[in-house]
């Protein structure tokens, strides 16, 4: 049914645009015969918008890995760098959310800790909607921020990074095998401002996959079994997505344009001092308008690296 939906979806779009294409140029021949250059403009602005459209849909439909279409976590670490860092967390986490919002997906904090002073030391986020991983995926890597410090009383230029790990989450269409016993299973209080009962017991998961070293958490849930389940979950979803990253980085070993995901691979810079920038170092594009960006206005590069990504996979298959 998801797939008959994502299709139907698609086709709308299609038809929905052939038909407005027809009538605005219908609309432009009669205005140049009436010369009416007020009816011109407008049609030149319907011809922009659905261009903007357009190429929106052109990337979806580039949008066919296996997990693209489903929900994804999204995990943010800061650096080091103590309470600025930390800081520079909570603003990406902000950022994502924000632009998940705007784009009608659903967003729930699955994890979340608190910096001493201010930021976050670790968040996760489960965003839900079509496509919501094909998008996000692009995303993962190190974010870097170069601003004045609010917390520097000689008000000096820092450099701040963050790391964001976008992973799909599994469906029953994929099957993923964990062996219990290569698991260990922690639980502690949750923190956070929580309730009667949240701070008082051990509600909150983490699983150890000892294999590989990957560590998820979960503490959004006052019940512990919940917990539980959607821990297991988020470790399925990373062992996939891990398997996905080894498959990529063994095609890719000689290309030039590689996807490294890891710490000391920058992503994409934020300049807020000396001068308003936000560079993509993968695609190259740029904006002054910095507030935008960090309100979460992402699209134009994750477009571009999502078009990046997938025209650099086709020159590994031929």
């Amino acid at each position: 049914m998801r797939e008959r939906n994502k299709l139907d979806n698609s086709m709308t779009v299609i038809i929905s645009a052939e038909t407005e294409l027809a009538d605005t140029l219908e609309l432009i021949e009669m205005a140049e015969m009436e010369d009416d250059a007020s009816i011109i403009d407008e049609a030149a602005e319907t011809l922009t918008a659905l261009g903007a459209i357009m190429r929106r849909a052109e990337l979806e439909a580039l949008l066919s890995g296996e997990a693209d279409g489903n929900d994804a976590y999204i995990e943010i670490h800061p650096g080091a760098g103590g309470t600025e860092a930390q800081d520079w967390a909570a603003m990406v986490t902000r950022m994502y959310a924000r632009w998940s919002r705007a784009h009608k997906y659903k967003v729930e904090v699955i994890e979340e800790q608190a910096g001493e002073e201010a930021g976050l030391k670790s968040c996760t986020l489960l965003v839900s909607g079509e496509n919501a991983y094909g998008w996000l995926k692009t995303e993962a890597g190190v974010h870097r921020l170069v601003r004045i410090s609010p917390y520097d009383s000689s008000a000096r230029r820092h450099t701040s990074f963050a790391s964001v790990w976008v992973y799909p989450l599994i469906d029953d269409t994929i099957e993923i095998d964990i062996v219990e016993s290569d698991v260990r299973t922690d639980t502690y209080r949750a923190s956070g401002a929580g309730g009667q009962h949240i701070n008082k017991t051990d509600s909150a998961v983490r699983l150890t996959h000892e294999p590989t070293g990957i560590v998820v958490q979960c503490q959004n849930d006052r019940s512990q079994h919940k917990n539980r389940a959607m821990a297991w979950d988020m470790l399925r979803a990373r062992l996939y997505e891990a398997e996905l990253q080894r498959r990529e980085e063994a095609a890719q070993s000689e290309a030039d344009n590689k996807s490294d995901i890891g710490w000391g691979h920058q992503i994409r810079s934020y300049v807020l001092q000396p001068y308003q920038m936000v560079k993509d170092l993968r695609t190259n594009v740029e904006t002054s308008n910095t507030g935008a960006v960090l309100d979460g206005d992402l699209d134009d590069f994750m477009a571009a690296a999502l078009a990046a990504r997938v025209g650099s996979e086709e020159e590994v298959d031929a």
